[in-house]
């Protein structure tokens, strides 16, 4: 795929994803939430997680304002989650931050599908805030913090 290609796929998933944001509400208590900001821009994001009884994420949720990028991101990253277990999600989030952080390669790339567009944020320090925010958010939901 050429980089203009990589560069339009990008930027038609993400501003899929922010305008027809998937799994966007909130899920009835008993759940696990967190709330996370970003106060340099103010995005916020509102995240509900409820877990089965094999520790796997079988339903989340979330709301939220920000910029696009926030946005996408939290979108994507529930598609993905639905169906793994908090061991799988840890590992994910940390592959999605060495992405978005330019920290390495991750450890399993293939498990983060289209998450990987956003690893142009990069290139835009101020936006891996925005991009890591829902991850954040998940990461405290899950260590009931």
């Amino acid at each position: 795929m050429s980089p203009e290609e990589l560069r339009d796929l990008y930027q038609s998933v993400i501003l899929d994803h922010s305008r027809k944001p998937r799994n966007q509400g909130e899920l009835p208590p008993p759940c696990l939430h967190a709330h996370g900001d970003n106060p340099s821009c103010g995005d916020e994001i509102d995240l509900w997680v409820r877990l089965d009884d094999q520790n796997r994420i079988a339903d989340l949720k979330f709301t939220g304002q920000g910029c696009a990028i926030s946005q996408a991101s939290a979108s994507m990253m529930t598609v993905k989650m639905k169906g793994q277990t908090t061991a799988q999600a840890a590992a994910m989030r940390e592959d999605f931050r060495r992405i978005v952080m330019g920290d390495g390669k991750p450890a399993d790339e293939d498990s983060l599908g289209e998450l990987t567009l956003l690893e142009g944020v990069q290139k835009f320090p101020q936006r891996v805030k925005c991009a890591m925010l829902a991850w954040r958010a998940l990461e405290q939901a899950l260590e009931g913090k």
